[in-house]
């Protein structure tokens, strides 16, 4: 079967990310990028070779020529594009947070389901080793029945410098980084039946909230904490790994800071190396997070050709997609939220 040719919409900040990624991809090839901004299609084009460059989405799906497109905007633009690639039936993969609204998010779903079109959130974080190792020793039954977890990420790291218009939005640390703490904890431990949130803003320079706790009341009968905070300073940063502590009925497992795995049960404990690989063009600390960039694009490209559903597909995400929005609300009434009266 011949490789897949695909689109890029957006060439900001972490799109550069996305277009290394795709070219270590085996099956698929970015083929042509649009982007508004004139400067940042060039240096996206320049950098990666691309020819075909587009300023509007329109024309680039008219002039056709590929067989999937990757929507790294922001979320403004997001039903917009997933929309516009159903009605031209091409598979779609889009950035997170994948809607402003539940309801938006819904609509963008059934639009591809409708057109027969697959789509998948770019929800990369359970695709890193780390936490892939984890589900690899829970899924072997190496600490029996889970009722317990953690799923933390406490920084001091300034992600603001990178993109500061992360300091802009009402909403911060939730929507952008706890949307991938939340999806950890589902995939991990099982979907959720009811959550209870609080939040805080620690920095005045920001408009958000940069702090978060959540607990978490799983389908399945476990209790789970996600805690998230950009206001944590710690003698060694531990940007931007995300440590767990799970709880079973036959043993623990913990993934602590540094890529350090260990699991106790009855036959003792053991110890292992999780760090994910340092790929030719990342960088440190951020190459845990860019391996997985790789790793959630093969898989995109490995399901598009079976014709199976992906792991983090439209519909699988509106159930992370629910946890925030049940968050939020939660956070503002002080009340606990049944998420699955979200989804119905």
């Amino acid at each position: 079967m011949a490789g897949l040719k695909g689109a890029l919409i957006g060439c900001g900040f972490f799109a550069i990310n996305q277009m290394h990624g795709w070219n270590d991809v085996e099956g698929a090839e970015i083929v042509a990028i649009c982007d508004r901004d004139p400067e940042r299609l060039k240096l996206v084009g320049d950098q990666f070779g691309i020819e075909r460059r587009y300023s509007d989405a329109e024309a680039m799906f008219a002039d056709g020529g590929f067989d999937f497109v990757d929507i790294a905007t922001t979320v403004q633009s997001h039903r917009a594009l997933v929309e516009m690639a159903a009605r031209n039936k091409i598979p779609a993969i889009c950035q997170k947070p994948f809607a402003r609204t539940l309801s938006e998010a819904k609509a963008m779903v059934e639009a591809c389901r409708a057109a027969g079109v697959a789509l998948m959130v770019h929800e990369n974080f359970r695709w890193q080793t780390p936490i892939q190792a984890v589900r690899k020793a829970l899924d072997a039954g190496a600490i029996g029945t889970p009722f317990w977890g953690r799923f933390s990420f406490r920084s001091g790291y300034d992600v603001f410098s990178g993109q500061p218009y992360l300091a802009e939005g009402e909403r911060f640390i939730i929507e952008d980084l706890g949307i991938h703490t939340l999806d950890i904890a589902r995939y991990i431990l099982g979907d959720v039946s009811a959550l209870t949130a609080r939040t805080k803003r620690v920095n005045p320079g920001i408009k958000g909230e940069d702090v978060a706790t959540i607990l978490l009341d799983h389908e399945n009968g476990a209790t789970s904490v996600v805690d998230v905070s950009y206001a944590t300073r710690l003698s060694k940063e531990p940007f931007p790994e995300t440590l767990i502590e799970l709880d079973g009925s036959e043993g623990t497992i913990r993934l602590s800071q540094g890529y350090g795995l260990e699991i106790t049960n009855g036959k003792g404990t053991t110890r292992m190396d999780v760090a994910p690989k340092l790929l030719s063009w990342a960088s440190r600390p951020w190459h845990n997070i860019q391996e997985s960039v790789y790793a959630i694009e093969q898989h995109w490209v490995d399901q598009l050709r079976r014709g199976a559903e992906h792991s983090t597909s439209g519909a699988d995400n509106l159930k992370t997609f629910a946890l925030v929005e049940a968050a939020y609300d939660s956070a503002a009434r002080g009340q606990t939220i049944d998420v699955r009266a979200l989804l119905r």
